[in-house]
């Protein structure tokens, strides 16, 4: 078994609430958009499919989508979202060597996934089964934030990265260990709060460049944000795309 956090029933049910910031079309249409552009038509594989934020929207524009999701909870709230006339294949394992079958277009793992592989020998395996799915000349594309480092003053381990009335969150950082902890306190609908925490590996973008090449992967972009802004000192996150050589 991986070093992932394995959500549960529980997790599975409030996700989608707790999560719905990121399926507003404003987050999510840049996405999709860019991702279907980048599949050119063909089959895609998302890794930590989840809940299917991006892997419906990804089918309804007409592609064949499959995924691969550790949580099998989440797997089912995906499955119980799908109309009765469509298809979308999950395989329930860990996206470091599940295989399905076929060749891809795309592979994808979005929104700090692949920071659930919370040892760096479970990221470079990552990215060598994304290699060994894709076609030749296919892509592989990894959303993930920059380390909040930058905002790390000498002696703290907290930086908050949203404040608001609903939700309070903050992540600690091991800069040894390269460990990430977000902790997050929800304000529910009755009054009372539930605290949730998810625990990740950081990894600077230079060091997933080291990990593509020894999968056999040529970086071919890097963007700021799905919606095509330039990677800067100043980015928050990347998307990075690496192709498999034709």
């Amino acid at each position: 078994m991986v070093s992932s956090d394995l959500w549960d029933e529980s997790d599975a049910a409030v996700y989608d609430e707790e999560a719905a910031d990121m399926f507003a079309p404003e987050v999510l249409g840049p996405a999709v958009d860019r991702l279907v552009g980048l599949a050119g038509g063909g089959p895609v594989l998302e890794l930590a499919v989840g809940t299917g934020r991006v892997a419906i929207p990804l089918m309804r524009r007409g592609l064949e989508v499959h995924g691969i999701e550790l949580s099998a909870p989440m797997a089912a709230r995906l499955q119980a979202k799908l109309e009765a006339d469509e298809s979308l294949p999950v395989a329930v394992g860990d996206m470091t060597e599940t295989r399905v079958p076929g060749r891809f277009a795309l592979v994808l793992v979005v929104w700090n996934s692949i920071g659930n592989l919370r040892t760096q020998a479970e990221q470079v395996a990552c990215f060598r089964n994304a290699a060994e799915h894709l076609a030749p000349g296919g892509r592989f594309v990894v959303e993930l934030l920059v380390p909040p480092l930058r905002r790390l003053p000498p002696g703290q381990t907290a930086v908050p990265f949203d404040v608001s009335a609903e939700h309070t969150g903050f992540d600690t950082v091991d800069v040894v260990t390269q460990q990430l902890t977000s902790h997050h306190y929800t304000r529910l609908r009755d009054g009372s709060v539930r605290y949730g925490a998810g625990h990740f590996r950081y990894a600077w973008p230079a060091e997933l460049d080291l990990m593509a090449q020894l999968a056999g992967l040529e970086l071919e972009a890097r963007l700021g944000d799905w919606d095509g802004e330039p990677f800067t000192a100043d980015s928050d996150k990347h998307v990075s795309v690496w192709r498999k050589p034709a």
